[in-house]
C-alpha cells in the first residue's frame, strides 16, 4: 500500500462506500469516519474526530467485546434518535490499536416493514368492525322477524279461536 496511487484508490473507496464506517482507538475515541457515517448520524466528520464515540453511539459494548475478545461482533442495532436501523460488524485491528465498525443501513427496509405491519393491523381492525356491524344487523333483523312472527301468531290464533266458536 505504499504506492500513492493505491492510497488514492483506498481513499476513494472509503469516501464512496455507502456503508457507515467508523474507526475508534482502544479508549473509544473517534479516529476516522467516512462521509456515509456522517450522513447517517448527521454529524460533521471534522467535529467528531477525537471525540468519544459514545457521544454518537448509544453503546460501546460491541466495540468493547470486539477489543477484549479479538473477534468480529455482528449485531443489528437501532439508533432511534437518528431513525437508523443498521446491521453492524465490529472488529479490532490489534496491530493498529483500533477498532473498526462497518454499518449497513437497513432503515428503509425497517420503515417499510413497520408500514406493512401497520397496514395489516389496520386491515384486521376494519375487518373486525365490518363483522361486528354485520352481527348487529343480523341481530336486529332476527329481532324484527321474531317480533312480527309473534304478532302474526297472535293474530292467527285469534282468528282460529273466532272460527272455532262459530263452528262449534
Amino acid at each position: 500500500m505504499s504506492d500513492p496511487h493505491s492510497n488514492h484508490l483506498w481513499r476513494l473507496l472509503w469516501d464512496y462506500d455507502p456503508n457507515g464506517l467508523i474507526v475508534v482507538d482502544a479508549n473509544f475515541y473517534v479516529k476516522l469516519v467516512n462521509p456515509a457515517f456522517c450522513t447517517m448520524f448527521q454529524v460533521n466528520g471534522d467535529d467528531i474526530i477525537g471525540q468519544p464515540a459514545s457521544t454518537i453511539l448509544d453503546s460501546m459494548d460491541d466495540f468493547q467485546q470486539a477489543w477484549d475478545k479479538d473477534r468480529v461482533v455482528r449485531q443489528t442495532r437501532e439508533y432511534p434518535s437518528y431513525n437508523l436501523f443498521v446491521k453492524q460488524m465490529v472488529f479490532s485491528i490489534e496491530e493498529e490499536g483500533v477498532i473498526a465498525c462497518i454499518m449497513v443501513d437497513f432503515s428503509h427496509e425497517l420503515s417499510q416493514r413497520r408500514e406493512l405491519q401497520k397496514l395489516k393491523r389496520d386491515t384486521i381492525r376494519k375487518v373486525n368492525e365490518v363483522v361486528d356491524h354485520q352481527m348487529k344487523v343480523v341481530q336486529e333483523i332476527a329481532g324484527l322477524l321474531g317480533e312480527t312472527t309473534a304478532e302474526t301468531k297472535v293474530s292467527l290464533l285469534k282468528i282460529i279461536q273466532m272460527l272455532e266458536k262459530e263452528v262449534l
